[in-house]
């Protein structure tokens, strides 16, 4: 398991006077590296590929500002394309239901419903505060509390 850095992830661009304007993470706790397992950075890894090739073909329109999944020249992806592109990609994996703004709630969700403390998913998602994690999260808590209920009763009853 390595770690990565997830401040290029969530630098993110607003528009002002109609051009995309770079801002920085709403918090310094944004400014972080995260865990990362093999297959996930293995994916990076073919990506970066990709957009080397990418690179190659834009010539002199490509514009290097170092973002890890930029337009095909370079440029930040415009929200409307990278709905486009997340639509397909779900579809072609059998996620219809996930719109992009699940994944952060489903992989929180997925770590509790795994055993994960609240104090790591805290953590992993750059929270300051556990309440908000809990908060925000606690739908899944009743899997959870039904897992740890029946083991105690498989240890306790056989």
């Amino acid at each position: 398991m390595l770690e990565v850095d997830v401040s290029r992830l969530s630098l993110s661009h607003r528009r002002a006077d109609g051009s995309p304007r770079f801002v920085d993470p709403k918090t310094d706790r944004s400014r972080r590296s995260a865990p990362a397992p093999e297959p996930t950075l293995a994916v990076l890894r073919k990506h970066k590929r990709a957009q080397a090739a990418e690179q190659l073909a834009a010539d002199k329109r490509w514009q290097n500002l170092g973002l890890i999944f930029p337009s095909t020249i370079g440029t930040p992806i415009e929200p409307g394309n990278l709905s486009t592109r997340w639509r397909a990609i779900r579809k072609g994996v059998g996620l219809g239901w996930l719109r992009l703004h699940d994944l952060r709630h489903a992989y929180a969700s997925f770590l509790l419903a795994s055993g994960a403390s609240p104090r790591t998913v805290m953590k992993t998602l750059g929270h300051s505060q556990i309440g908000l994690t809990m908060n925000t999260y606690t739908d899944v808590l009743p899997d959870i509390e039904r897992a740890a209920v029946d083991t105690v009763a498989r240890r306790l009853f056989g």
